[in-house]
């Protein structure tokens, strides 16, 4: 088996776990829905408020929400023996990260970019501001997921797994979370966006390519 065969594969076993795993898999969407949600309650119906929140309440929220899955990433394939038979395999071992990655944004990070311009809505935003919140979330995420897996590789299989993770990736978090609020808020001020864009698009590249090999090398350190 190529390459490309064994990692569609992959992305195809993990979203099928996920399926049958349907608590874990709306657990993300529902935690971002309602952090959202309850800002416009909480503060009240003062538009121009609601208007200049907005941008850090969406990426805060994606942010955590994003979090919430890290632990699992692995987990299940460490308890399972999956793992181990992954690490034998002829086929490099960074491919195969980089498919559960892919996995793990389809189900966790997707939604959410799907979500954002309905809930966007509640924040009165414009067009153009939902066009680039939504821009900046297909770039954000999956940067968010490729960051995570540096964490919840070098922490698999330790007790209280999941705060480590949190204590790991949040400040590799905070560039992200800085741009991709920074591109809602300029559009919306009128300043333009594509600077904080094309940041989070070099990030975006730079985890592609330096997050699969680090976490493979911590995948191999928690194994041994």
């Amino acid at each position: 088996m190529d390459v490309f065969s064994t990692f569609r594969a992959l992305v195809g076993r993990d979203l099928l776990l996920a399926m049958r795993r349907r608590s874990d898999l709306f657990t993300t969407l529902f935690f971002f829905v309602i952090v959202v949600s309850l800002f416009p309650l909480g503060i009240g119906p003062e538009m121009k408020t609601l208007r200049l929140i907005a941008p850090g309440v969406f990426w805060v929220a994606a942010l955590l929400a994003s979090m919430l899955a890290l632990e699992r990433l692995f987990a299940v394939d460490f308890e399972d023996g999956a793992l181990e038979q992954m690490l034998l395999t002829p086929q490099p071992l960074f491919i195969l990260v980089l498919a559960k990655i892919v996995a793990h944004w389809l189900v966790t990070g997707l939604p959410l970019v799907l979500m954002a311009p309905l809930l966007g809505l509640q924040y009165d935003l414009s067009s153009e501001a939902l066009g680039v919140m939504v821009v900046s979330l297909l770039l954000g995420t999956p940067a968010l997921s490729l960051i995570g897996a540096i964490g919840a590789a070098l922490t698999l299989g330790l007790r209280g797994g999941g705060v480590l993770v949190s204590l790991l990736v949040l400040p590799l978090y905070i560039p992200v979370l800085i741009f991709g609020s920074g591109a809602v808020e300029a559009t919306a001020s009128g300043l333009g966006g594509q600077g904080h864009i094309s940041m989070l698009g070099a990030i975006l590249v730079l985890s592609l390519l330096l997050a699969p090999l680090a976490a493979s090398a911590g995948l191999r350190i928690s194994v041994e």
